[in-house]
């Protein structure tokens, strides 16, 4: 063989691998996702919110690949998502004193904010409120992509 064949041959190769990896990497948090609750459910546990919110795709860092939309209901007890969210790994809910849109103002306040939880669904989601939290003294939901630090999206429900 050519020096020439050889060298190409892992590179595609090595391309082949790296595109695997990153497909996988994006498809693992589908396949493994729990099951969604049912809009029912969600109606059921938003009835006790306090404060309402739209996650909205049309954010400063929302783009293609990190994104949510739908009614964000937030209580004492729970906050809840009917819509969808961008698929993606370790994702978390903060509860944030200010508004925020972009991943250098999540880095900038990260400090300030409460972690609610892991947001393990991406078509609608439950997640309790620890007692010690008082969404009352926040003003935005926020949704977080720990692992890759990004931003995927946010609501201001007061």
């Amino acid at each position: 063989m050519k020096i020439r064949t050889v060298v190409l041959l892992i590179v595609t190769h090595c391309a082949v691998g790296v595109l695997g990896f990153m497909i996988g990497i994006y498809a693992l948090p589908i396949l493994t996702a729990p099951s969604a609750p049912t809009e029912a459910a969600i109606q059921e546990v938003s009835s006790e919110a306090t404060y309402t919110a739209q996650f909205r795709r049309d954010l400063k860092d929302s783009d293609a690949l990190h994104w949510g939309e739908g009614a964000v209901s937030v209580g004492p007890e729970y906050i809840t998502l009917m819509g969808r969210l961008s698929p993606g790994p370790d994702y978390k809910l903060y509860l944030s004193p200010e508004f925020v849109e972009t991943e250098a103002d999540f880095n900038r306040l990260k400090s300030t904010m409460v972690r609610v939880g892991d947001v393990k669904t991406f078509e609608n989601f439950v997640v309790e409120v620890s007692p010690d939290i008082d969404p009352s003294k926040f003003t935005s939901v926020i949704v977080w992509c720990e692992a890759f630090g990004e931003f995927i999206t946010s609501a201001k429900y007061q």
